[in-house]
């Protein structure tokens, strides 16, 4: 039996806060255990001058983690769920997630303006191909530019003007003590999250079996069950960056509610799906949302993107 757990994460603030929150929760559960922080640079966090979809999508912020893990470097690594692709590396698994943060995203102006209150032109900053192609859909009139780089350096660029307002995800914002600057959430139905946005997920190998045993408490049932249902939906719609593309699951008294979207970056065009049922039949509702959303015509959207 392991006597330390040695975690890999990004050298991120917010990746280093998620690694430290599982560390300390794996130090409450075994207090006889040494828990360390193995933080790493990634490729995603060196390349800041071109938008995640034109050089390779989400995963490369996990590349070097992943290594790390194989090379037994590591014995896990501490992921947000959004960043991890649905296809998963021989030789890894990701089974476990926390409990859900907040999974909206937020609206932070530098003039308190909230959402439909900004005016004609102003400039909105995100680099996600999802949110751009809301911002575009619902308000033509603004101008949206790419902004890259960690929350703080995101928010730099919002107060020193360069942007009139920026839109980040609730949960980094609330987990680094920041969600004072939230002008406005923006929650569904009007406007929807990433896939798994604001769930932390714990990667290991699939044979370590004393690992998978300590961070098996750790797993919350209806994250993973979550979590589950909107990668499906993504899989089935062949979800990447660079795809607009979002999917939010509620679980609520046993009932499961599903909305996705698929739409063009530019907002022209915007097909929404939403099913609900028993938790039960997850799986049967995540495909009916994809079917539903294929049979509006998402199937060109994507190829057209591809």
């Amino acid at each position: 039996m392991k006597d330390k757990i040695i975690i890999a994460t990004r050298k991120s603030e917010l990746a280093l806060w998620q690694a430290n929150h599982v560390a300390g929760l794996l130090r409450e559960l075994y207090p006889e255990k040494t828990v360390e922080l193995l933080p790493m640079v990634t490729k995603g966090d060196i390349i800041l001058d071109k938008p995640l979809a034109q050089i390779g999508g989400k995963g490369l912020f996990l590349k070097e983690l992943e290594k790390a893990l194989l090379n037994e470097e590591a014995d896990i690594a501490v992921h947000s769920m959004k960043d991890v692709p649905v296809e998963q590396v021989p030789g890894l698994v990701v089974d476990v997630m926390l409990s859900r943060a907040n999974p909206y995203d937020a609206l932070l102006s530098r003039e308190g303006q909230k959402f439909s209150e900004l005016p004609a032109a102003a400039c909105v900053g995100t680099s996600s191909l999802r949110r751009q192609c809301q911002l575009r859909a619902a308000r033509p009139d603004l101008v949206v530019r790419d902004l890259r780089g960690n929350v703080n350096t995101r928010i730099r660029k919002l107060q020193e003007g360069q942007y009139d307002a920026i839109i980040l995800a609730c949960a980094g914002l609330e987990r680094l003590g920041l969600d004072h600057l939230i002008t406005e959430i923006l929650a569904v139905p009007e406007w929807l999250p990433a896939a798994t946005q604001g769930t932390i997920g714990i990667q290991c190998r699939t044979d370590d079996a004393d690992v998978i045993r300590l961070i098996e408490p750790l797993k919350d049932a209806d994250a993973v069950l979550r979590t589950r249902v909107e990668r499906a939906v993504a899989t089935a719609l062949q979800g990447s960056c660079q795809v607009p593309l979002a999917v939010f699951a509620n679980l609520e008294d046993e009932m499961l509610g599903i909305r996705a979207l698929v739409g063009m970056p530019d907002g022209s065009r915007l097909l929404k799906s939403e099913h609900s049922g028993p938790a039960s039949a997850a799986d049967q509702l995540a495909a009916a949302v994809a079917e539903d959303l294929l049979g509006q015509g998402a199937g060109q959207i994507i190829a057209s993107l591809g």
